[in-house]
């Protein structure tokens, strides 16, 4: 192999050089034991390896069932990590894309990755398993989201989109359905448009409320088969509705998603939390800087609650960032440029 890792344009001149730190080089060699596996490890052409080389400045070279890793000390044990952690993903039967790697890639600069892929010494691994898959976090932030979601009984999650803030508490929903630990599966929102209005919407309330809520549709269809979806909705133990449905209930042995709150508001979300009864979860997301009600920040409900409520016992805040971001590298730089101008 050939390959050359992608370099960023150097300025022609610099009108006061300074001395640069010698950067240390290094290089190791790895074997896998699985060859059956390296096909998908390294990728169609080879495009898993070079994903890696571009992103971390670094040399591969394969040759057999071993690897050749070139590159600056820090570099090289990253991409290390990295590698191994891809192997080991699919050695346990879990998918390996470009959005996988990206997430490996970003969590090998954190030193707890070891923790997140081989799992806290003292607990089980850390995944949630589905009838279509099995998630692992994907970010440092994403697994102290897991252990919240199995611990506390109200979790406020924050942060901007792509973070997997309504994917996980999805999934952890449906695993806790379809185990028995819950008996329905509860999904709201409010319905608020995003800076636009929509008019009249045809059709009956479900027509008309389905727009809002086919984000969590979505999320439902990766995690179980459309058939069940389809028989669980009509049983009645999946619900998806507005917030303005949750009125006058009281919500017992249920896995209860409000998603979009930073759209309720103080009124709304008070009735919401209040809502809660025996044996059951209530998961919260949102994302703060992205308030479409009337009034903005000062009106929004979810600000408001977790002012209020942090910090009591049998709640759990999680606070995610762009860096876990978990869509395209991209989604993350676009929301590193508007909270860096805060917008």
């Amino acid at each position: 192999m050939a390959r050359k890792p992608v370099r960023e344009a150097q300025p022609a001149f610099s009108p006061s050089p300074r001395p640069q730190r010698q950067i240390r080089r290094a290089q190791v060699d790895l074997s896998f034991e699985n060859q059956s596996l390296l096909g998908v490890l390294f990728g169609q052409f080879d495009a898993n390896l070079v994903q890696v080389e571009n992103r971390l400045g670094v040399f591969i070279s394969a040759r057999g069932n071993q690897l050749h890793v070139e590159g600056p000390e820090d570099s090289v044990a990253r991409a290390r990590d990295v590698l191994n952690a891809m192997y080991d993903r699919l050695a346990l039967g879990q998918d390996l894309d470009q959005g996988a790697i990206e997430a490996l890639i970003a969590m090998s600069d954190e030193p707890t990755l070891d923790g997140i892929m081989d799992a806290d010494l003292k607990g089980p691994p850390i995944m949630i398993r589905t009838r279509r898959k099995t998630i692992v976090p994907r970010s440092a932030t994403q697994a102290t989201y897991m252990r919240s979601l199995v611990r506390d009984d109200i979790i406020f999650a924050l942060g901007p989109a792509g973070t997997g803030k309504t994917y996980l508490a999805v999934a952890q929903a449906v695993a806790q359905l379809i185990s028995g630990s819950v008996q329905r599966l509860i999904l709201s929102r409010p319905a608020v448009e995003a800076g636009e209005k929509l008019g009249f919407l045809p059709g009956d309330m479900k027509d008309k409320v389905d727009p809002y809520l086919r984000p969590l549709y979505d999320a439902l269809y990766d995690c179980m088969p459309p058939e069940q979806v389809e028989r669980r909705l009509a049983s009645g133990e999946i619900e998806i509705a507005p917030i303005a449905f949750m009125r006058g209930r009281t919500l017992a042995d249920s896995f209860i998603i409000l998603d979009e709150a930073q759209n309720t508001t103080r009124e709304q979300m008070k009735m919401f939390l209040t809502r809660f009864g025996q044996n059951s979860r209530m998961v919260v997301c949102g994302d703060p800087r992205q308030v479409d009600i009337p009034g903005g920040d000062r009106m929004s409900g979810l600000a408001d609650a977790v002012e209020k409520l942090e910090g009591v016992e049998g709640f759990g805040t999680i606070r995610f960032t762009s860096a876990d971001v978990v869509r395209h590298p991209i989604v993350g730089r676009i929301v590193e440029a508007y909270e860096g101008r805060g917008e």
